[in-house]
């Protein structure tokens, strides 16, 4: 299993946009898992070849020391990591790296195991999963060539912890995060269930040019694919956007990102 630390690196040979969808919070198993709409998602994701960064909390997990009930899943835990593995196996080529989530760590406390390694480890994919942070470097065009018309974009993705009633709770903290990492140009977080997209500037003394760049991180916070209900409803937690992912198209012929949503 690899470092928290040891860099994902991707190389897109041709000169050509990428196309990357955010996916955290699936929470499969929970009776609120909106099956439908991830299925409406996979066909148009799968249409448009487009790629996964993933958050974490794929799967809802419930254990018998966890907070979830286990006696609401609609699937066991062994079930839950078959079919996601199932679901995932189309985007094998397409998924550039994928990291825990709370939920998946409560294996971890109680039989030393992570599902979403499992389901990575059944596609053959464990060299780009990460337990904590993965730190992913993706180079487009000639590596060797003009870095203005071969760009490299790097991210950091770390699903978060903690809570915040409001949005903007969850924005200062996402925003706070991404202060904390030098050299990234997009940081992804999950957890709150809250998705948005925010661009905190900086500026960036250049003590070898004598000067100074302005210079932004875009930060995402990715939606949550549960309909408000059970957990959410008993405790008033605000209504969110659901089943949307946000969309981040890399461009392959200059540095420029492109947030859809």
């Amino acid at each position: 299993m690899r470092s928290s630390f040891d860099v994902i690196v991707r190389h897109f040979p041709k000169n050509e946009d990428i196309n990357i969808y955010l996916i955290a919070d699936l929470h499969v198993g929970a009776l609120e898992f909106l099956e439908k709409e991830w299925h409406e998602f996979k066909e148009r994701a799968l249409a448009e070849k487009a790629y996964l960064i993933i958050a974490g909390d794929m799967m809802n997990n419930a254990t018998r020391s966890s907070v979830s009930n286990i006696f609401d899943e609609t699937m066991r835990p062994r079930e839950q990591k078959r079919w996601l593995a199932n679901e995932l196996a189309p985007f094998r080529d397409h998924i550039l790296c994928a990291t825990d989530g709370n939920h998946e760590r409560r294996s971890e406390r109680d039989a030393d195991d992570s599902p979403l390694y499992d389901v990575m480890a059944k596609l053959d994919l464990e060299d780009i999963y990460s337990p904590d942070l993965a730190f992913l470097k993706l180079q487009i065009g000639d590596i060797k060539g003009n870095g203005l018309l071969n760009p490299t974009y790097t991210f950091v993705v770390t699903h978060g912890a903690g809570g915040g009633g409001m949005t903007g709770a969850s924005v200062n903290k996402a925003e706070k995060a991404a202060a904390y990492f030098d050299g990234i140009d997009v940081m992804v977080t999950a957890h709150t269930h809250k998705g948005h997209i925010s661009k905190p500037v900086k500026y960036v003394f250049d003590k070898h040019n004598n000067t100074v760049k302005r210079t932004h991180t875009v930060v995402v916070s990715c939606v949550s694919w549960l309909e408000w209900a059970g957990y959410a409803a008993r405790g008033l937690l605000p209504p969110a956007i659901v089943a949307n992912p946000q969309k981040i198209i890399l461009s392959g012929r200059q540095k420029d990102i492109k947030m859809l949503w």
